[in-house]
């Protein structure tokens, strides 16, 4: 009687199969839904609004414009996305940024002073508020709603103070840049603005090759990247937006000086929070507090630095926002903060906290100013549009609820 010993092809371990190219672009739309939702819908309004206005939307002016009126906001929404993010909320941040912008005013118009001291003044203050408010929730324990809500009294009751229940103008050339100015241009003279074509460039080329390292970086993981056409077709298509956009602000005046500050900020924070240890530390802490601090999470810490950099964004919003009037007026920063958290919940922010990316508050509050700007350029009034807006963040909070309960099952 004969024995048959089993091959070493038959005792090796089946390897798994590799996923076809659409179970991978499946996988990798259902784990970011949320964000790339609201990027469809914001390419969406967009293609709406070009074609309901009669291309008035995308004009280069009308870009510009779009930008520098919604510039405060987006700056607030990033601070805002990394507070939501680690399970508080700020009320203040309206009341904090028209307190800095009548102090501003204060300093400027009335006693003369420098706008760059008088800017890194005011940056100082918001950064002081957000601590003073950080140190009652993180080492007090006093509930950030209370904390913020009582600042959002205080700094709205300063404001009137400082300015006397009047506004204060006219600001320094220089100051009034920071809202309503463009980059310098240099060079020979084309039919574009070439400072403008060269961070275009610069901004491609930054992106493939971040996308580079990814992929090669998810490969020495034996992760799963996309197939290399879709890689290839994504890489494409960034790349032609990036190039559109630009050549839209290079036929007008440029790059806007506030648009500059915002990447600074936008790839500042992205970093951090995407990469960095306090970064990781604040998902943690939104994500599961307890567990957190027993990883060993400084958990008081972060807290209050995390207002900290909220003051400071709302000072830097408040200084945006009283150049770009030309004026410290008591009636600023109205609405501000809902606006910012609508911007948050829109693009990716969970009630819960743990969850968002400072690139999602972008996008919802690029999806809000277009709303604003496409219905205006359309004729809707300011009432209607309150309405179709709070439709909007409904609609959005709702699709995060139902994406939850479908995870969950």
């Amino acid at each position: 009687m004969t024995t048959t010993t089993p091959s070493a092809r038959d005792t090796a371990p089946a390897r798994p199969e590799r996923p076809s190219s659409g179970a991978l672009l499946l996988r990798g739309v259902r784990a970011n839904m949320r964000q790339y939702g609201m990027l469809v819908a914001l390419v969406f309004l967009v293609v709406l609004f070009q074609i309901w206005t009669d291309g008035t939307l995308l004009l280069p002016n009308n870009v510009s414009n779009l930008i520098q009126q919604n510039s405060y906001i987006l700056i607030l929404a990033m601070g805002m996305m990394i507070v939501i993010i680690a399970g508080h909320i700020d009320l203040s941040v309206g009341s904090l940024a028209a307190f800095v912008g009548a102090l501003s005013a204060v300093m400027m118009v009335r006693h003369d002073m420098p706008w760059v001291l008088a800017l890194v003044l005011s940056l100082l203050v918001g950064a002081v508020a957000g601590a003073w408010q950080g140190f009652f929730i993180a080492y007090l324990g006093i509930p950030s709603f209370i904390v913020t809500l009582a600042g959002m009294l205080l700094f709205r009751g300063l404001t009137q103070i400082f300015l006397e229940g009047r506004s204060l103008a006219p600001f320094p050339d220089g100051f009034q840049n920071i809202a309503k100015g463009f980059i310098p241009e240099t060079g020979p003279y084309t039919q574009y603005h070439n400072p403008t074509l060269l961070l275009g460039l610069v901004t491609v080329v930054f992106l493939l090759l971040r996308e580079w390292r990814d992929r090669r970086r998810q490969e020495a993981y034996e992760l799963e990247p996309l197939p290399a056409g879709l890689w290839a077709l994504k890489c494409v298509a960034m790349t032609a937006a990036i190039v559109a956009f630009t050549l839209t602000l290079a036929s007008f005046h440029g790059v806007p000086v506030v648009m500059l500050i915002m990447c600074v900020l936008l790839i500042g924070l992205g970093y951090v929070m995407r990469n960095a240890v306090v970064g990781r530390h604040v998902y943690a802490l939104g994500g599961n507090k307890a567990a957190a601090k027993l990883s060993g999470v400084k958990d008081r810490r972060v807290t209050f630095l995390v207002f900290v950099n909220m003051g400071v964004l709302a000072a830097l919003a408040g200084c945006v926002y009283a150049a770009r009037l030309n004026a410290g007026t008591p009636q600023a920063g109205l609405n501000f903060e809902l606006e910012a958290i609508a911007a948050a919940f829109i693009g990716g922010a969970s009630m819960s906290g743990g969850v968002g990316t400072v690139q999602g508050a972008v996008i919802g509050g690029l999806v809000l100013g277009v709303l604003n700007n496409g219905m205006s350029l359309v004729g809707i009034g300011t009432d209607y549009q309150q309405v179709i807006k709070g439709l909007v963040l409904l609609a959005a909070v709702g699709f995060d609820v139902w994406n939850k309960r479908r995870a969950g099952r």
